[in-house]
């Protein structure tokens, strides 16, 4: 397996869609990772939870996987979500992001019945099987329906080979205090819950899975700089100058929140693929008024 420096800021860039016919608009999508890129990202991670992963169908998927590993283009590395209802699907959607250059994949287990542990830790050692580069367990019971244990993550990564980190979204900080007692620290955590960042790095996570640098780049970044550098004063005061935006982008929806902020900031990315909706006129107001409130 081929292991890779992952750290830091992993950013979500959403999936454009274009207005006229609602198709992947693969223009956009590459200038948002410019951008990305760009603005200091230690890595992008696209379709998870902000790319809507969950509302495209195959083909489209794979689209939005080749553009985005092409677009980075060996700049950062390219963590691609991998998320599919059943273990053979999952395999395909590894095995591909694999082929195209990806340097790790982030899967999220979903499910219609109730899994098991076992269930669980099967879909996992399959995938692992299946391809050579890292898998981050991503727990996210919120979107998926499944709740990970801190001590079914640690038994996988002890237990499967390609599985090396997690990204931890429930929003519990026990949690990660948990995965990392359990490991005896062990276990590389990432934290992908937005308003729990400044605690998490105080835990000791290595990193912040977001979607918030589409809109505020530089306030994520400098915040995980003060942690690293160990400035938790300065960390506090960073955290808490971009906490509304992160808690607004958070409640509002992810696809829905950052499409409408690109919008205000100049940046078409279109809207969120229906049932989703997209930010009313009001929600907008007030998400324009955090924004400009951050940047004086």
């Amino acid at each position: 397996m081929n292991s890779i420096p992952l750290k830091g800021i992993v950013s979500y860039p959403v999936t454009p869609f274009r207005e006229s016919d609602g198709a992947v608009d693969l223009p956009a999508l590459e200038a948002l990772i410019d951008r990305l890129v760009a603005e200091g990202s230690h890595a992008i991670a696209p379709l998870g939870s902000t790319g809507e992963s969950a509302y495209l169908d195959d083909d489209e998927w794979d689209v939005v996987a080749d553009a985005s590993v092409r677009r980075v283009a060996r700049r950062l590395p390219v963590v691609v979500g991998i998320s599919d209802l059943t273990t053979q699907g999952a395999i395909r959607r590894a095995r591909f992001a694999e082929s195209l250059g990806a340097d790790a994949v982030m899967v999220l287990p979903v499910s219609y019945w109730k899994l098991t542990e076992q269930e669980v830790f099967g879909h996992y050692e399959r995938i692992s099987r299946a391809i050579g580069i890292p898998v981050m367990v991503y727990n996210n019971p919120a979107t998926a329906g499944i709740d990970l244990s801190p001590e079914l993550i640690c038994r996988m990564v002890a237990q499967i080979d390609n599985v090396t980190m997690v990204k931890e979204s429930s929003g519990d900080i026990q949690r990660m205090h948990r995965i990392a007692q359990l490991s005896d620290g062990r276990v590389p955590f990432f934290n992908g819950s937005n308003p729990l960042a400044l605690e998490a790095f105080a835990a000791g996570a290595i990193g912040w899975c977001t979607a918030a640098p589409n809109l505020i780049p530089q306030w994520p970044m400098r915040l995980y700089e003060a942690c690293v550098q160990g400035d938790m004063v300065a960390a506090r005061e960073l955290f808490y100058r971009q906490l509304p935006v992160l808690q607004f982008v958070l409640k509002g929806g992810l696809p829905t929140t950052v499409k409408a902020g690109l919008r205000v900031s100049g940046f078409d990315a279109g809207v969120p693929r229906q049932p989703l909706q997209p930010l009313d006129q009001a929600g907008t107001d007030q998400l324009r008024a955090l924004l400009q409130r951050l940047a004086d």
